[in-house]
């Protein structure tokens, strides 16, 4: 888990410098990527995947399965190092999330994404197409405003 902190703590501030405010960066930094916090994660049963090469890593997934009922795959988390962006790594990364969802018989992989993001963007061009809207208060007086994207697997 400490791999997936290290990249998170790299991209958030690049990623969300000029749609957050440094104290909302921080708060929600601490809340979503504490290592306590993240071996909870596991342990609920989110998968995390690493893309390396040459035993460097590039970037990460987090997955979250739902009930067979629901039949989604939630990419919880998706970040690529700064360095390694625009060179395929969030598509392998997507792909991946694709190919799990479609070995369980998933026919949904959804995501949120900040609304003001650049990456909705990239997650158009992949094939996700925007469900929604929603305000998610995540306390001390900030929201997430993201959109829902879904990409229905065929």
């Amino acid at each position: 888990m400490v791999v997936v902190r290290e990249i998170a703590q790299i991209t958030w501030p690049i990623t969300y410098r000029e749609i957050l405010s440094s104290e909302q960066l921080d708060y929600m930094f601490e809340w979503m990527y504490n290592l306590e916090n993240l071996q909870n994660q596991v342990e609920e049963g989110q998968l995390f995947y690493v893309l390396k090469e040459n035993e460097k890593p590039l970037g990460f997934i987090g997955l979250e399965l739902f009930t067979p009922e629901k039949n989604d795959l939630k990419i919880q988390k998706i970040y690529v190092l700064p360095d390694n962006q625009g060179k395929g790594v969030g598509r392998k990364l997507i792909e991946k999330a694709v190919e799990i969802a479609q070995k369980k018989g998933i026919e949904n992989v959804i995501l949120n994404v900040n609304r003001f993001n650049k990456a909705v963007s990239f997650y158009q061009k992949l094939g996700f197409k925007i469900s929604s809207e929603v305000n998610i208060d995540i306390g001390k007086g900030y929201l997430m405003e993201d959109y829902i994207m879904n990409y229905t697997i065929k």
